[in-house]
Formats: C-alpha cells, structure tokens, sequence
C-alpha cells in the first residue's frame, strides 16, 4: 500500500483521482491552500474523512510547510490542477519523487514561452506576440492581421478566449480592449493571472486533443479526441470522440513527441491541443497534466482501464501504459437554452449498452447561460463501442431529449414562495 500526496482537485470537485487511489489499495493526503472550499461540498466531504491528512497551507506557501510534508513520506505525488503544477514540481524535486521536472513546469505555464522554445527547436510556429494593455493589444492585432485568436499566456479550460475572424469583430474588440486586455484577473485558489495576454494566428481545421503519458524522456499516445465546438461567437466545446491509439497515429506521434521533447517534458501526463490543418498539424497548447472535464472518464471508457490509475503507476512506479486496441468513445454536452437560473434537468432513461453515463455537474439554482465557454457546460453524456457513427448518434438523441428547464433569476425555486 503506497501513500500518495494528491495536490488540489481538478475543478474544485473532481474526486475520481481519489476514487482511482483507493481502489487500487493506496492511501492518499489531500495538499490544498483551503481545505473548507472541499469540506463545504456535499459531495467532496466524504471522501476527505477517507483521506490520510488534509495538509492546508494558506496562500500554498509550500517552503514554510516542506517540513511537515516530507514527515509523512509519500511514495508519489500528483497534480491535475495547472495552478499548481510549478509548485508541485519543486515538492517532488525535494522529496526525490517521480514527477515533470520544474523547469518544464514553468515553461508549460506560459504559452508564449512554450512557442518560442519550440522555434528555437526548429517546429515552426505561427505569428504570434505578447501583449499588456488595451493600446498594445490593438496595435498587436492590426499589426499581425486577421484571423487571431487572443487568450491568456497561462490560462486554461479554453476559457477567456476570443477569436477575431472580420472587421466586426475589430469593431467590438475595439469597443471592449479594456477588459479583454485586463484579462481575467483571478484564477481562483488565490492564483492572480500574469496579465498578459497571447495574440496569434487562428487556424482552420480540426481540434483535436492528444493525451500522452511520458516517463523517463520517453512517451506513450494513448489516444485522439476529435473535438466539436458550439457556433461562434462561442468557445465551448461541445463534444468529442475519443479513438483509443493502436499504432494508426504514427506521424502523428512523432511530431508529438518532437514537441514534447522540445520543451524538456520528461515525466507524467499531457493534453496537447493540436488543430490539424491543410498545412498540417498546429500547435494550439501544452497542458502539463492529465486532460480535465472528466474526459479521463472517457479515455478509461475506450481503453477499458482507469486512466487514472494508469497515472499513479506512473508516478509510483514510472511504468508506461500499453496500447491497447481500436475502440472510440463520444461525450456530448448539455448546455442551457437560455440565461437564468436552473430549476431541472430531466434525463430519459436509457437501457442501451453503448451508454457509459450521463453526468450532471450543475444542480437547481444555479445561475446559467448558453455557452460561451466550457464552464457553462451543465453536464454531458457519454457512449463507447467500435462504431463511431452509432454511438455518436446515441449520444446525440439522449441530449436532444433531456429536457433543461431555465427560470428567469428572482423566481423561487424552493416552493415555498
């Protein structure tokens, strides 16, 4: 029985890395900056009081409290969340624990830094510049030419994004430079954003996300999600299918590889964004950890095997997962129809085989909207099997009869009013 030391929680609530810890016989501590932010949640709770130790460091300051964390001695230690990935790094670095290198931690925070470590590698990249300010983010933008698309040098989750395709966009980029240049301020678990935002070419083609697992320097593809996105002016994804990697991605891989080599990435799990064009592949991002959303759910569903326990094997014991064969796995979204609060979702039952789950993560009274970007997604629905278009369209009827009812804010939703 290895113990592990778990830092953060991949959305503030995500526990299927617990989940995966304690099925597999392991212990785990909980390594958080606010310990009431998961005790205050109904369905986090219970798996703290299952947990070794809660170790809380206000504002993370993790050199005052390196003495208490390497009293417990941990076997591993694993992070999920971006905001914590650099610190976690130099804790595994001082307790000698298998983990990405800091360096390279630091680096994968910082779009712009990523780009021009690829490019002094030789992987062509496309135009692109840093900016601060509202006045040098418009001349950025007249300077480098339509389309581009702006988004923060360390943000995350395809949120505080915008995309400039035509001269109505100038328009209202113009209109609104002051706020998308102030970017968005705080990231939550006191984390502030840098300020500085991101300004490059925005390509056609197909999103896709590539996870891989490395150890050692060397690395595994375990498969490609083929994303979907809602209509502009939005920037949420809608969906996606998963093809598990059976050797059929091998250009593909080596490219990965190459860009993952570039950036010095020599242990744990990565979602690369790719978008795949006429030219061929472009890099949108590096993320260095294990792709959120829940959509490790949807690796594990077409592998047939806990992603993340694959991840922990990984760290405890630096081993590389297999390949395993052809398979596909779809999400779909649900959104809300319009901007309120939510008063119900209602899922038709369903008995068919291919139907993984269907998944809520937003309960009655919260406040919603359309998506404009992923978190406004209110859940989703999930199928696997070997027959893409099948399932696809399976997961396409359960969200087309879900039936989302949206109340305008000030309607009393308890019954008492």
């Amino acid at each position: 029985m290895s113990h592990l030391l778990i830092v953060e929680l991949p959305g503030g609530n995500d526990t299927d890395i617990f989940a995966a810890a304690l099925h597999a016989g392991h212990r785990f501590t909980l390594l958080t900056a606010d310990a009431r932010h998961y005790r205050a949640q109904a369905e986090v709770a219970p798996w703290l009081a299952r947990a070794e130790a809660v170790i809380e460091v206000p504002g993370f300051a993790i050199g005052d409290a390196m003495a208490s964390i390497a009293s417990c001695k941990f076997d591993a230690i694993v992070c999920l969340q971006d905001l914590r990935i650099v610190e976690t790094a130099l804790i595994a670095q001082a307790l000698g624990l298998r983990h990405l290198n800091p360096a390279t931690a630091s680096l994968a925070r910082n779009k712009a830094a990523v780009r021009s470590r690829l490019a002094d590698a030789g992987i062509a990249q496309p135009p692109y510049a840093v900016t601060t300010g509202r006045e040098d983010l418009i001349a950025t933008v007249d300077r480098l030419g339509l389309p581009l698309i702006v988004k923060p040098v360390d943000g995350f989750g395809s949120q505080h994004i915008f995309a400039l395709r035509d001269a109505a966009d100038l328009v209202l980029l113009r209109a609104l430079a002051g706020p998308v240049a102030a970017g968005p301020g705080d990231y939550g678990l006191g984390v502030a954003a840098q300020g500085q935002l991101l300004v490059e070419r925005l390509f056609d083609g197909t999103l896709i996300g590539c996870d891989t697992m490395s150890a050692d320097g060397h690395h595994v593809l375990l498969g490609v999600n083929e994303k979907l996105f809602y209509p502009p002016p939005s920037f949420a994804i809608c969906g996606g299918c998963l093809t598990t990697n059976a050797g059929q991605f091998g250009a593909l891989e080596s490219w990965l590889f190459a860009v993952l080599d570039a950036i010095g990435f020599d242990h744990g799990a990565a979602h690369v964004e790719v978008m795949l064009t006429a030219d061929g592949p472009q890099l949108v991002e590096v993320n260095p950890r294990l792709v959120g959303a829940r959509i490790p759910r949807l690796i594990s569903a077409a592998r047939a095997r806990s992603a993340h326990a694959d991840l922990i094997d990984l760290h405890l014991h630096g081993r590389l997962p297999k390949l395993t064969p052809p398979m596909h796995a779809v999400t779909r979204w649900l959104t809300a129809p319009r901007a309120g609060r939510l008063a119900a979702v209602t899922v038709q039952q369903q008995s068919d085989p291919a139907l993984v789950e269907v998944m809520l993560l937003a309960r009655p009274g919260d406040t919603v909207r359309p998506p404009l970007d992923n978190a406004d997604r209110l859940g989703f629905v999930m199928t696997c099997g070997t027959d893409r278009a099948a399932i696809e369209a399976l997961a396409e009827r359960i969200v087309e009869a879900t039936h989302i009812s949206v109340v305008p804010d000030g309607i009393d939703l308890s019954g008492s009013g």
